[in-house]
């Protein structure tokens, strides 16, 4: 597990960086091809960023 990040900066420098990572894998799904899993980890990605932003919030 990574250091704690505990910096406004550092905090909004990652939160960012996860939701571009996000974007980017929702613009590279093909939409007559995508799995169920496809999804279940796009919801996945969703959660872990909505529980950063929960943490950071602290």
């Amino acid at each position: 597990m990574g250091k704690q990040i505990t910096d406004k900066d550092d905090q909004l420098v990652y939160l960012k960086g996860r939701l571009t990572m996000f974007i980017e894998v929702l613009e590279n799904i093909d939409p007559e091809h995508t799995e169920l899993e496809d999804i279940d980890r796009l919801i996945s990605m969703i959660d872990e960023l909505e529980t950063k932003i929960e943490q950071f919030k602290r």
